[in-house]
């Protein structure tokens, strides 16, 4: 449709969401994120998509909250109520999701790119987390953030508000890769999280958010007990028979 704002197409097991609102930097404003989330529901129900890739038209790949809606409303009326469901959404797809980033991210921006998987941006992007040099707080977005950043830097950006380029986010844990050649980097990444078992890769994305046991021996059965289940499962025996083989298994997409 040419008035909608995010655009979704499934090829080869691969969705693409592509956010395209270039006129406002790709903020989030009520239209995008509805729409966003929309996209995001159909790829995680989709049994033919493998990996979600999340990228944008324009030279931002998105600039955060949409401030001209933000403006007057009252706390309960604000868009960024909105805004968890969304994150919630990428950290917790049962599908891996890329981040593919051909120009800056800010804010709201960054809290998506990090609740992403896989972050892949051009060595030209830049990010910045300028909640505080517009007196709010960049709250929801910890939530994502922070698990990702290396602590010193997470002090010193959230509080400083600085611009920091593409080669230090990948320093620091926001990025996986600084890339020329953003399209080959994003395809390697695809055609390697397609290579995992789809049960496998959505309880793996799950056993990665867990809290962590205070010993192994603490955690012991409760993982011995899950990874003897998928030994033992349809996808894990499917994997075993197609090692076996020397072939690709099942649930590999078709070159």
């Amino acid at each position: 449709m040419a008035d909608e704002l995010v655009h979704y197409d499934v090829v080869g097991g691969t969705a693409t969401i592509t956010l395209d609102s270039p006129h406002n930097r790709n903020a989030l404003s009520a239209q995008l994120r509805r729409e966003l989330s929309d996209s995001l529901a159909a790829a995680a129900a989709d049994d033919a998509v493998r990996v979600i890739v999340l990228t944008h038209t324009g030279p931002v790949f998105c600039a955060g909250m949409d401030l001209k809606e933000a403006r007057g409303a009252g706390a309960g009326d604000q868009g960024v109520n909105e805004f968890p469901r969304i994150l919630e959404q990428l950290w917790t797809s049962p599908k891996p999701v890329v981040a593919r980033l051909a120009g800056p991210a800010r804010a709201g921006g960054i809290g998506m790119v990090a609740a992403c998987d896989i972050a892949v941006a051009v060595p030209e992007a830049t990010f910045a987390f300028s909640e505080v040099r517009i007196g709010v707080v960049p709250a929801i977005i910890s939530l994502t953030v922070l698990p990702r950043l290396n602590p010193r830097a997470a002090h010193e950006l959230f509080l400083t508000g600085d611009t920091f380029d593409a080669r230090r986010a990948v320093e620091i844990g926001l990025l996986n890769s600084a890339s020329d050649d953003l399209d080959g980097e994003v395809a390697r990444y695809v055609k390697a999280l397609a290579a995992g078992g789809p049960k496998a890769l959505a309880e793996t994305k799950a056993l990665l958010s867990r809290p962590r046991p205070a010993t192994p021996s603490d955690g012991f059965d409760e993982m011995l007990g899950l990874s003897a289940k998928f030994f033992a499962s349809e996808e894990g025996q499917e994997g075993i028979l197609a090692f076996a083989q020397k072939r690709k298994p099942n649930w590999v997409p078709q070159d």
